[in-house]
């Protein structure tokens, strides 16, 4: 594919990425690009909905659409919500304040990553009460707790507990780049607790903060002792199985995000809308269902919302927005897959969320 010229605006989130990688520095890029190993899994994300068709409806009148949906109580004008990302203030210097307003300004939720640059009170107050948090559980309990409570406090809507990446993957990417926060950036976080700059080592700073302060020893009685110190809903974020998501309900998990953490953990696991059909069926009707991985098209929200998922998550073009546009540019990327997610629903004769049916995926 040749390179968009650099004045014309994008006309899809592939554009996007290659304006972003112009524009930010190569640890940057390369760190918010990046995947496990051999980046299997990451090309995988996007190669699935690929090979996935539709099978459009006809003659369904859908002169009068709606892409609204309904999570936790909370009305979203479109079942895209931004995926929780490390370290906004690297592509923008108003970080994650810049992707709350969006978020908002687009009637959708922001899940706050635990590694923001911005607090979780600084994008609570930007984000208009359209905010969850992320939680990595840190051997340190105590700050755990604190950081529970403080999303509490804040006003998050739900808590996403990240299960996947306890140990921390090998981004090769990361390594090359002794990859480290840039002077003057911190995790925000993580200042109340000391725990909010990496350790000066060889490679990846990030991977020896992880191994160092995440607990390894994370199991499903850590779920439940979550769903008792909040009064939150809590998702559990890094599942492939459909056993797995039977567990998560079984230990009071309200639902699930679908998710192999964009393709950087474990490489050659399999992409999400994959295998969402099995989590579905884990499920069972007992929680809600989300997804994320490689969604950049209107049709790949289709595929996942008729396979049984309540939503998706978008990660990376979030920060392509963030880098080439800041606040504006978060807006467009989620303006352009309301666009194309419109237009997808009705090719494919739906009406409204709940007309996308399984038997529209082939």
């Amino acid at each position: 594919m040749t390179k968009p010229d650099e004045h014309q605006p994008p006309l899809h989130l592939a554009e996007l990425q290659a304006n972003a990688e112009r524009v930010l520095p190569r640890m940057v890029f390369d760190y918010y690009a990046g995947g496990a190993h051999d980046e299997i899994t990451l090309r995988e994300n996007r190669a699935a909905f690929e090979r996935m068709t539709l099978h459009y409806r006809v003659l369904r009148d859908v002169s009068r659409r709606t892409t609204e949906v309904e999570l936790f109580g909370q009305q979203l004008t479109m079942p895209v919500l931004l995926a929780p990302t490390a370290f906004h203030q690297m592509a923008t210097e108003e970080g994650e304040l810049a992707t709350a307003r969006a978020a908002a300004a687009a009637g959708t939720v922001m899940i706050l990553s635990t590694l923001s640059t911005r607090s979780i009170e600084e994008v609570s107050a930007a984000s208009g009460g359209r905010l969850w948090f992320q939680l990595y559980v840190y051997r340190d309990r105590v700050a755990t707790r604190e950081l529970v409570a403080r999303a509490e406090a804040a006003g998050a809507r739900a808590l996403v507990l990240t299960v996947d990446a306890q140990v921390w993957g090998v981004r090769e990417r990361d390594v090359r780049n002794s990859f480290q926060l840039p002077a003057g950036l911190r995790m925000a976080n993580l200042a109340t607790s000391g725990k909010s700059d990496f350790p000066e080592v060889e490679g990846s700073g990030l991977a020896a903060y992880a191994n160092s302060m995440f607990d390894q020893s994370l199991s499903w009685a850590d779920l439940e002792w979550l769903c008792s110190i909040s009064n939150l809903p809590v998702l559990v974020k890094g599942l492939v199985r459909g056993d797995d998501a039977g567990m998560a309900m079984e230990h009071g998990a309200a639902g699930v995000i679908v998710s192999n953490h964009g393709g950087r953990q474990l490489d050659t696991a399999p992409a999400p809308i994959s295998v969402l059909p099995e989590v579905v069926e884990g499920v069972a009707g007992r929680g809600t269902i989300l997804m994320d991985c490689g969604v950049r098209r209107g049709t790949d929200v289709v595929k996942a919302l008729a396979l049984g998922a309540s939503a998706v998550c978008i990660g990376r073009p979030i920060l392509w927005g963030l880098a080439t546009g800041g606040e504006a540019g978060v807006t467009e990327v989620l303006e352009m897959l309301r666009r194309e997610l419109d237009l997808a629903m009705a090719l494919c004769g739906a009406r409204s969320i709940n007309e996308l049916t399984s038997d529209l995926v082939g």
